[in-house]
């Protein structure tokens, strides 16, 4: 029998340009709105922080990389200036669209 070996995906390895950033966060925007689950928003934010380089983002944001790590997981309650902040260094804006 053969031995299946299997890695870890990371979407982070993915997410390269801001057109790949702008699609990833809408689609995380779009179920997290369905699954009424904010901590899908904030998990999507730490994932592309990370594609981006936490601590980049971190010093440009004027936040520490551990409290960005922590606010951006999936358990994570990033307040709005945070969210902003990390959204303004990833070249991204949040809009609003009737639903």
């Amino acid at each position: 029998m053969t031995e299946i070996k299997t890695v870890p995906f990371d979407a982070a390895d993915f997410i390269n340009t801001p057109e790949d950033v702008a699609t990833f966060l809408q689609a995380a925007f779009d179920e997290a709105f369905e699954a009424n689950d904010p901590g899908f928003i904030a998990q999507a934010l730490g994932i592309v922080a990370r594609s981006k380089g936490m601590t980049q983002i971190a010093d440009k944001s004027g936040r520490s990389r551990e409290q960005l790590y922590k606010s951006l997981s999936i358990d994570g309650n990033p307040t709005l200036a945070t969210t902003i902040s990390v959204m303004r260094e990833l070249g991204v804006k949040l809009t609003a669209e009737a639903a």
